[in-house]
């Protein structure tokens, strides 16, 4: 098998993910893993289609992920895993991954700030007199 890349986003984060056959070492924008998420639950997030699909240390993955913030950039690590898996053998994980929801790609995004406004649904305090 040769490399297989594919891009995961959440909110404003995106991943650029490489998935090869190796021992199971992450790597995300030139740090290990557990260097770059010091939070013990975004490092399940991010591990969470290997688990499912039973494929722990079974492949290596090196990540370029910019934009967002730390669980958004976690969350858009997900789905790029969950569709390279997907790339390598779909037979065995895209049911198993579709049924988990990690093929879906979470659409909400910030809304905007309207003019006149302090915030997108927020107003201004009203004054009577």
């Amino acid at each position: 098998m040769k490399q297989v890349n594919a891009l995961g986003r959440r909110k404003s984060a995106v991943a650029r993910v490489y998935v090869v056959p190796g021992k199971g070492n992450i790597v995300i924008n030139g740090r290990d893993i557990n260097e770059y998420f010091c939070d013990e639950s975004l490092r399940y997030i991010v591990n969470q289609p290997f688990s499912v699909t039973g494929t722990t240390a079974q492949f290596d993955v090196k990540v370029n992920v910019d934009g967002g913030g730390i669980k958004g950039q976690a969350e858009a690590i997900r789905l790029g895993i969950a569709r390279a898996l997907c790339e390598v053998d779909k037979e065995a994980y895209r049911s198993t991954l579709k049924s988990n929801g990690f093929l879906t790609r979470d659409a909400r995004e910030v809304e905007r700030k309207k003019p006149g406004q302090p915030g997108a649904r927020r107003r201004f305090q009203f004054s009577k007199r």
